[in-house]
């Protein structure tokens, strides 16, 4: 197959692949423009019967999906090896679609009468296990079907769908919103919004039926034969040579995770937990009730939250083109440097009470250095690092990546309305928390994270290989 069509094969493969990455972003965000309307309609009444405190328990709703994404983020490594990546997109595509529907009428799709909060959860949940799934899988998928010349590009692709769903599912929330006033938004808005990530759940459903399972997945279940016929069309004349370079590392099917050593399992580990210690999901699920700090309106909120989507959306583009270029490590260290900077400016309008307009500049700025490097460069290297008979090895960084996203999601409004802190720093304390992160996870990145830059899986599973023997093999 000609160059080019083979490249535009890959391509396509790839843009279904990333469907996982848009409803990743799209079911994660989407719970962004409910806020209001789970605290007053689910949360309050909830609260009231129980005693719950209002701010915990409306941080653990709008947080809850994340118990979901740690349980199939832990459960993708075995899924990916029994279903098959292919398979594994399957099931968390099924979970979207369940997750929605359920998601947007907890009362009428409530077991055994429970609460009406406690079914919203549930199914939050469900969904949150799809998203577990499709974060780890999508990439692998992709990094397993791509070439080694473009394979950092594809995958950050994979973000630009997740910063895509976050976008088009602000923009969506924006919309309904539009559509009635404040009282119809508690009771009724904030359905349709969740209803609405029907439609693409659908569509990533059907698509699915028509890509195949990737080289490394058929070679580790014996299916040569399919295998050399996929790496033809994506690899072209490399395919058997591919083949036979997949086979050797595949040799022992079942190596124990630690087969490699501790190191490659704690640099996942850390680049997962750091992705999401540096507050990135506090910007996304909380940015309309940041800007209401701000003295915003409701509905300008919306829209201010869109602009933020924009701009992660535009500098991904800038990380897929220069990944392959650049490499990974100059993007997550000027990125980090980039977000520090950020948030530690975010917390001194908010201690100085001079929000309004700078606060917005700020919160673009960070987006801005998130999307061109932590965001699509922390899942290439993810999909990289791992050789190809421990890659299951990825859920345990994938599940990191969600107790993480739960500890922030979780802990934010609390630090937020927490009357002490607000006195001492005038809801400026959490941003200096994550700006000191930002610092460590560049210092870490600095010292101790691969390059990965321009190898193919194979050769990367060799380097990683070296560095354990020669561990291994220091005199004491």
């Amino acid at each position: 197959m000609h160059y080019t069509n083979r490249h535009s094969y890959v391509f396509r493969l790839t843009l279904v692949a990333t469907l996982g990455g848009f409803l990743f972003g799209y079911d994660t965000a989407v719970v962004s423009g409910a806020i209001n309307s789970i605290r007053n309609f689910l949360v309050i009444p909830f609260a009231g019967n129980t005693g719950y405190n209002v701010s915990s328990l409306t941080g653990f709703t709008v947080s809850s999906a994340l118990i979901g994404c740690i349980l199939g983020g832990a459960a993708a490594g075995f899924i990916s090896l029994r279903a098959g990546r292919k398979g594994g997109l399957m099931l968390a595509a099924i979970l979207f679609l369940f997750s929605g529907v359920g998601a947007a009428f907890p009362e009428n799709l409530a077991f055994l009468g429970i609460d009406p909060l406690v079914s919203f959860i549930f199914y939050r949940i469900i969904g949150g296990i799809g998203i577990g799934l499709a974060s780890m899988l999508s990439p692998m998928y992709i990094a397993e079907i791509a070439p080694a010349d473009i394979r950092g590009k594809l995958v950050s692709w994979n973000q630009f769908a997740i910063v895509s769903g976050i976008l088009v599912v602000y923009f969506v929330n924006w919309l309904i919103a539009r559509h009635g006033n404040e009282q119809w938004n508690l009771s009724t808005g904030w359905r349709y919004m969740f209803l609405s990530g029907v439609i693409p759940s659908l569509i990533f459903i059907f698509l699915l039926f028509f890509i195949p399972e990737t080289p490394r997945f058929l070679v580790l279940k014996s299916r040569n034969d399919q295998a050399l016929n996929v790496l033809k069309r994506t690899v072209g004349d490399e395919a058997e040579s591919n083949l036979k370079e997949i086979s050797f590392t595949l040799v022992e099917k079942s190596a124990p995770w630690f087969s490699f050593g501790t190191g490659v399992i704690i640099i996942g580990i850390l680049l997962a937990a750091f992705q999401q210690l540096i507050g990135i999901n506090v910007v996304l699920y909380y940015a309309p009730v940041i800007f209401q700090n701000t003295g915003t309106k409701l509905d300008i909120s919306l829209l201010q939250t869109i602009l933020v989507g924009t701009v992660n959306l535009l500098f991904t583009i800038i990380a897929i083109f220069t990944v392959d270029k650049l490499g990974r490590k100059p993007l997550l260290v000027a990125g980090g440097l980039m977000m520090g900077i950020a948030m530690a400016l975010i917390g001194f309008t908010f201690y100085s009470e001079k929000m309004g307009i700078l606060a917005l500049v700020f919160i673009l700025f960070y987006i801005a250095g998130f999307a061109m490097s932590w965001g699509p460069v922390m899942w290439v290297l993810l999909s990289e690092i791992f050789p190809n008979s421990i890659r299951s090895a990825m859920s345990l960084a994938t599940a990191t990546v969600w107790i993480a996203d739960l500890l922030i999601s979780w802990s934010f409004p609390v630090l937020d309305d927490n009357t002490w802190l607000i006195k001492k720093f005038h809801h400026g304390f959490a941003y200096w928390l994550y700006a000191l992160i930002c610092i460590l996870a560049v210092i870490f990145v600095w010292k101790k994270v691969p390059e990965t830059k321009g190898k193919t899986l194979e050769q990367i599973e060799k380097l990683i290989s070296k560095r354990v023997t020669l561990v291994n093999t220091k005199p004491q």
